[in-house]
């Protein structure tokens, strides 16, 4: 069931940063996007300091933990003290009962706390990665994913990567139409892929400072029903195949490969949700030879077949 009601337990000390990540995406938007319930909690009412030092009022104690769809644990900065047992009981009676409970950066030593993560794997800041699996051996850390995704229980890395934990929720929940619509609102990648890297793997041409590039990555999110050979976008650019993936690898962080590869597969999602296309037109549409091809890509990538991707989020009626 689709998570609406939102709590994320801001400790004394919280990140300002991750506060405000959350507080920005679950921001109640309208105009027929998901309206989120979201409050911040802590131990005890009132006024909580920082990270920075400012001071921040929160109205709500743990007892929003108890009702809460969405659960969060922030990044804190006393992460390595575990928190008061009346948290960990929080964190674990939200799981036992059905929540989704998410961690943002070192907030994943909460859930680890709580032994939420044991036999899982997690992550958290690449910094406090090897810390987190030495005070915490039962659980498997990885080190390199922006987030990692148990299911009901999600982990996410630092800082920034707040936002592409925060998407992925939603995208998971309501679909990728739905994520792309918040991240556009916030001037953001509406998907990263791959680890802490933070290499961009949706395409952003726009995002691109090469000018020649950004051209011809327009050029090809416009004719994705094409082959598009590295060869044919190398040469549009003007540039040797060799001069083309360096450059391409420099603007985007990723392989032109893996770039359309990720672009294809968005775009399908997008018509997936968005329209009552057989699979067989999306298919061409986005560039693959058969709809057994997309199939194939969309279960490696995305878990799921694409028809049942689109029974899950589908946006229009059928025709």
């Amino acid at each position: 069931m689709s998570f609406l009601t939102v709590a994320a337990y801001a400790p004394s000390g919280v990140g300002m940063l991750a506060a405000g990540i959350v507080a920005e995406v679950f921001d109640p938007r309208g105009g027929g996007l998901p309206v989120f319930d979201f409050a911040l909690c802590t131990d005890r009412p009132g006024q909580v300091r920082t990270d920075t030092g400012l001071p921040l009022v929160v109205g709500h104690g743990l007892e929003r933990l108890a009702t809460a769809d969405l659960v969060l644990t922030l990044p804190w900065a006393d992460f390595r003290t575990p928190p008061a047992p009346a948290v960990l009981d929080a964190l674990s009676a939200a799981h036992r009962r059905g929540a989704l409970v998410a961690s943002h950066c070192v907030g994943a030593f909460a859930l680890a706390a709580a032994g939420l993560l044991d036999g899982r794997r997690a992550t958290t800041h690449w910094r406090f990665a090897d810390l987190l699996g030495r005070q915490y051996p039962a659980v498997e850390v990885d080190s390199t994913a922006l987030y990692v995704d148990e299911g009901p229980l999600v982990t996410g890395a630092g800082a920034a990567a707040g936002f592409d934990l925060c998407l992925h929720l939603i995208r998971r929940e309501y679909g990728a139409a739905t994520a792309n619509a918040i991240a556009r609102d916030l001037v953001l990648p509406s998907h990263r892929d791959g680890g802490q890297a933070q290499y961009v793997a949706a395409p952003v041409p726009e995002d691109c400072q090469d000018e020649r590039l950004g051209e011809v990555l327009g050029w090809a999110r416009e004719h994705l029903d094409q082959p598009l050979p590295v060869a044919e976008l190398a040469r549009r650019a003007l540039m040797s195949r060799r001069s083309f993936a360096r450059r391409f690898t420099a603007a985007t962080g990723t392989t032109p490969h893996s770039w359309l590869l990720n672009l294809r597969l968005s775009r399908a999602e997008e018509l997936l949700e968005t329209t009552s296309l057989p699979v067989e037109e999306i298919a061409r549409r986005v560039g693959y030879g058969s709809a057994a091809v997309l199939r194939e890509q969309f279960v490696r990538r995305r878990g799921v077949p694409p028809r049942s991707y689109r029974r899950s989020f589908a946006q229009v009626s059928a025709p």
